[in-house]
């Protein structure tokens, strides 16, 4: 018999230590071969002065199991305080997140009885990155960062997923109609990695319009994979229309760690009052099982769990009178489960999971450098004047040797043209152009600036690659 299988556990907070004692109470009685270290992470954490959330010696067990179960944590209010799961995500490189959302119907109600999608989430770049500035008193700007890199890694995963998991279609999500360098660039990449992966059906579509056909024929889509920011909110749309973001599970995956989780919150409102629904988590946890080679537990845990909604035994959030026989507590809902292990659903079908797992997805294919060139640089100005042509005026004799092409207000190009009725805010681009230019001259040209009286607040050299502009123009330019 294989020997057990070291894994980091935290009960957290608020509702926290109920589900997750249901939750390995099912495992235990499953079978699952696990070596449990305890950790304490969350709110006591964070009022210990630790404002990530989690202790040094903590990290110690998570780097040494290299599996993570996490129950929810209540993050304190008032600033000071990061989120501890992007502190994970980041310092593990857990790239991938993974959330299934199926439909349960008729015991969990919805609108889409046949749904049963998996939305693959790239976990470490985008605008989740966290860089912010305030460059002036009335604008703040943050960071959108989409690699190669994370891009091809986070879109071969989804292909590996849907071909270890039976599925036929694996479809991207981009706002690359507007965002053409950022999410240009993921959705050419998914093109790229799809080539190489012809037995599936493939396609992209654009964010707003994608997650609208979600919303409203979720059958037509099976593996979506899409940047950050666009699969948080994506996957909660999904587990919400699938039937409840209370049933979801999690999966972050990196090439070493894994951290498995319950998509919802802490609900301290809950807290200690037998009434949690365990299933959030005990679905994270059976992704867990899956991961670490126990497929087969994995199986029996998720047919105990359908059987025992079969047979209408539900908590409180999931009761009805047409279809439940039993309101019960979280722990009496374990019991349920586990009276349950070795049974077989009949309306759902039983659960079949890959086993054993075959290890994280390689990283990015390596990629020839393209010739790099500096042409130019955009310089983001603090100014509170209202037209152009005076800022212009102003700056234009200061290029000497660089040429002012074009200024612009949040996107907007102002100038040429003077549309000062577009000025709304005091954040200014002047965009100066030099075929070549060089480090030395670009300096030179922001000391000028600076000397004259011009609050520049930041500087963008402008590049070429193999010839290609690597900038967008402004909006009308």
């Amino acid at each position: 018999m294989s020997s057990n299988v070291p894994i980091t556990v935290a009960h957290g907070d608020g509702i926290g230590p109920e589900i997750m004692d249901a939750t390995l109470r099912i495992l235990d009685a499953a079978g699952a071969r696990l070596e449990i270290e305890e950790i304490v992470v969350g709110e006591p954490v964070y009022l210990r002065g630790f404002t990530a959330g989690i202790e040094d010696g903590s990290w110690e067990s998570l780097r040494r199991t290299k599996v993570f179960l996490k129950a929810p944590i209540t993050t304190p209010q008032g600033g000071g305080f990061k989120s501890m799961n992007v502190t994970i995500r980041k310092a593990l490189g857990l790239y991938a997140n993974v959330r299934p959302a199926v439909a349960y119907d008729p015991f969990v109600a919805t609108k889409h009885p046949g749904m049963d999608v998996v939305i693959v989430r790239e976990n470490e770049e985008d605008l989740y990155a966290g860089i912010e500035h305030r460059p002036t008193a009335g604008v703040t700007q943050s960071l959108k960062l989409i690699s190669r890199s994370g891009s091809e890694r986070i879109c071969r995963y989804a292909f590996e997923y849907a071909r270890r998991f039976g599925r036929s279609k694996v479809t991207c999500f981009t706002k690359d109609n507007i965002m053409k360098m950022s999410d240009g660039l993921f959705h050419r990449v998914f093109d790229e990695v799809a080539a190489e992966y012809p037995e599936f059906e493939n396609e992209h579509w654009i964010v707003d319009i994608g997650m609208a056909k979600l919303a409203d024929t979720p059958e037509v889509f099976d593996v979506i994979v899409t940047p950050n920011l666009y699969g948080d909110i994506l996957s909660d749309i999904a587990a919400q229309i699938a039937g409840s973001v209370g049933l979801g599970g999690s999966a972050n995956v990196g090439a070493e760690c894994a951290m498995f989780e319950a998509i919802h919150g802490s609900a301290p409102r809950r807290a200690g009052q037998n009434l949690a629904n365990p299933s959030g988590l005990l679905h994270g946890a059976i992704l867990m099982l899956v991961h670490i080679g126990q497929g087969q537990v994995a199986a029996r845990v998720r047919d105990a769990w359908l059987a025992t909604i079969e047979d209408g035994v539900h908590t409180y959030d999931m009761y009805s009178k047409e279809h439940s026989s039993r309101k019960v507590g979280t722990r009496e809902f374990a019991d349920a489960v586990i009276e349950r292990i070795g049974s077989r659903p009949q309306r759902f079908g039983p659960s079949k999971f890959g086993d054993p797992e075959e290890g994280a997805v390689a990283a990015a294919t390596a990629v020839t450098r393209p010739a790099k060139k500096i042409v130019g640089v955009d310089v983001f100005v603090d100014w509170d004047g209202a037209a152009p042509s005076e800022l212009a005026g102003r700056v234009k004799p200061l290029g000497q040797g660089f040429e002012l092409t074009v200024i612009d207000n949040r996107g907007l190009k102002v100038w040429p043209g003077d549309s000062s009725d577009a000025i709304v805010s005091e954040h200014w681009r002047c965009r100066f152009e030099r075929d070549p230019a060089s480090h030395e001259e670009i300096a030179q040209l922001l000391a000028r600036l600076g000397a004259a009286g011009i609050d520049f607040v930041s500087a963008a050299n402008l590049y070429t690659y193999d010839g290609n502009p690597g900038f967008s123009l402004a909006q009308g330019q």
